[in-house]
């Protein structure tokens, strides 16, 4: 099965970039892909080029490549330096007036990676392609550059040939010769029992569909599921081999809507408005909201016994699920739907302005976000810590952005912060970023997001004809900060209603810039003046003041029920797999009730929504 994995252009490779790559390697990329069949494989790197396709960093100096699967080295290849010292060091398009450079160069900078491919033997399965650089720990003599700014094209000959290649893809064809694999994991899953001789087989067939059917279909199997399952056997067996009768029967599983839908049992009483679930729906129920798949052997057999809904084994199946490391699943759909992390991904701040941010800062800010919410499920900590905890996770990267010394590499590591600038999610620099324009911090939608994301009350949609904010734009003058620009803005009354409630929580973080660092002044916009001083001051509607981002968390605290009734209701939509209607509204406010008395702890939440009766009974016709 062919696949390419292409490296982000913004992506600095100069230092060990993941852990899924050896230590004393730099850049590169650790691609996961699936090996349908035992076979040859081609594994074929390309470098790094710019804007005219010209490779970067193939000067006079040998940078080793080395290819890796699962970790063994499969081989290495040598960038740069397979041209002699006499060649002419030009190529066409950096040899001033003449335009003409010196052949041999013009072609290496071209072709140098034109065999950068490999054929190796792989077993079929889930396997990690790893290739990489190998560090070079020395320094050379001189002034310390700094790192190449990924959002030019590299118009200078020195970037072009100087400095460090780094790996643009790698693609992988094939399989050449393959053959059907003996010993896979997902096939020894599937196929419970060998067919042995002909009289057997039959039998052995029919075994398989069982076993595929109740995971597929998450409930028990009865004998005319199998008997119709078994037809499709036959009519694969007829054309083939006993392999290509269960693929048969594997391709009508994969298309049935029991498989692809949670369809509902209807109730024995066609009058009732309401009914309970039973054990089997219960769970599905359970498993698709805390492990985002479908339940497992224990799951399954509890509900086929009917007693998987006794309050005493569902909170035990609960706690056991939430232990397993498949949870980290809801850390990551929850807490990723809720708070819009995902749009991190999409982020770009203008590089001219913020030439800082490049892809391994994006990835750390994401990744730091992560761990972070994932301890806190995992640690079972309150939910009101999300807004006052003083950790987080860094690299060396993330913690010299954000000014923390004494953190060294790339591997992510629990730090407690030094100061309660940072604490919390309202530090994170992957929520500063998401909630900025490309080119400035944004009052309006750190306030917004803070409105509907954390307290639950999303200001009214914005009247028509609204005018944009006022730019610092004008030559020569002086540039007013935001928050002179948005008092301007405030003076339409129609913008008034909504911006005194969202400008003040925005203001609160205007100290952090559009990309989440620190700073006590605002963007300047013209060069050789200073910015204004920041005021992150707010004062509510209702009177209280507050400054910067620890009057901010405190304002929140004060105000943690609502934010716990938000929680609250995010949790029990994203486990309904609905939105809330307002006969749930009684069932928040009861769970949040209840969560009270242990702090708030997500396994009273989680479980407080798993008991509820939104998610253990079905509304007829819902």
């Amino acid at each position: 099965m062919p696949g390419c994995a292409r490296v982000p252009d913004r992506e600095i490779q100069d230092d060990h970039n993941t852990d899924d790559l050896p230590f004393g390697t730099r850049g590169g990329i650790a691609v996961r892909h699936y090996f349908p069949l035992d076979g040859e494989y081609s594994i074929r790197v390309g470098l790094r080029r710019n804007f005219y396709n010209y490779i970067r960093g193939i000067g006079n100096a040998a940078h080793q490549l080395d290819v890796r699967l699962d970790g063994d080295l499969v081989t290495t290849f040598i960038a740069g330096g397979g041209l002699g010292a006499d060649a002419e060091r030009c190529i066409a398009s950096f040899c001033g007036s003449s335009g003409m450079g010196g052949a041999e160069w013009e072609w290496y900078a071209n072709h140098a990676d034109d065999d950068f491919e490999v054929r190796v033997q792989v077993q079929a399965g889930l396997r990690t392609v790893g290739v990489a650089f190998v560090r070079n720990p020395a320094l050379e003599e001189g002034v310390l550059q700094p790192p190449v700014d990924m959002s030019t094209f590299g118009y200078s000959t020195d970037e072009e040939m100087d400095g460090n290649p780094a790996v643009g893809d790698v693609v992988i064809g094939g399989p050449f010769d393959g053959m059907t694999p003996q010993q896979v994991t997902s096939r020894q899953r599937l196929f419970v029992c060998s067919p042995g001789d002909d009289g057997a087989e039959a039998d052995c067939a029919r075994e398989i569909i069982r076993t595929l059917a109740r995971r597929a279909y998450r409930r028990p199997v009865i004998e005319p599921d199998v008997e119709h399952l078994y037809g499709f056997f036959e009519s694969g067996r007829a054309q083939g081999d006993f392999d290509a009768g269960v693929q048969t029967v594997l391709e009508r599983v994969l298309v049935d809507p029991e498989f692809l839908f949670r369809v509902p049992r209807p109730p024995a009483d066609p009058d009732v408005a309401a009914y309970r679930i039973g054990d089997v729906e219960l769970a599905s129920r359970l498993s698709f909201f805390l492990w985002n798949s479908i339940p497992d052997d224990e799951l399954l057999t509890l509900a086929e016994r009917g007693t998987l809904s006794e309050p005493a084994v569902l909170e035990q199946q609960v706690r056991r699920m939430l232990a397993d490391p498949r949870s980290d699943g809801l850390a990551r759909n929850f807490f990723d739907r809720w708070l819009e992390l995902h749009k991190i991904r999409n982020v770009a701040p203008d590089p001219t302005i913020f030439p800082a941010f490049d892809e391994n800062l994006r990835q750390a800010m994401q990744r730091e976000t992560e761990l972070f919410l994932a301890s806190q499920l995992r640690e079972d900590r309150s939910a009101i810590d999300l807004l006052r905890a003083n950790y987080t996770y860094l690299n060396e990267r993330l913690a010299r952005h954000y000014g923390i010394s004494g953190i060294y590499g790339n591997h992510f590591r629990r730090v407690t912060l030094p100061d309660e600038q940072r604490a919390g999610i309202i530090g994170k620099g992957s929520i500063l970023t998401l909630t900025s324009y490309s080119t400035r911090t944004s009052v309006v939608n750190r306030g917004k997001w803070l409105l509907e994301r954390v307290l639950g009350a999303p200001p009214p949609a914005p009247p028509a004809n609204v005018p944009p904010l006022e730019e610092n734009t004008a030559a020569g003058a002086a540039p007013r900060s935001q928050r002179e620009r948005m008092e301007a803005h405030r003076a339409n009354p129609s913008c008034a209603v909504c911006h005194r409630l969202m400008d003040p929580l925005g203001f609160a973080l205007d100290n952090f810039d559009a990309i989440g660092r620190w700073r006590t002044t605002d963007d300047p916009r013209f060069p050789g003046q200073p910015g204004p001083p920041i005021d992150a001051s707010g004062i509510t509607p209702d009177g209280q003041r507050f400054e910067g981002p620890g009057g901010l968390r405190q304002l929140l605290l004060d105000r943690r029920q609502e934010f716990t009734r938000t929680v609250t209701e995010k949790l029990l939509t994203y486990g309904l797999g609905r939105r809330l209607e307002h006969y749930d509204r009684p069932v928040v406010r009861q769970i949040v009730r209840d969560a009270a008395a242990s702090d708030y702890r997500w396994s009273a939440l989680i479980m407080g929504v798993i008991e509820s009766t939104p998610f253990q009974l079905r509304r007829v016709g819902s």
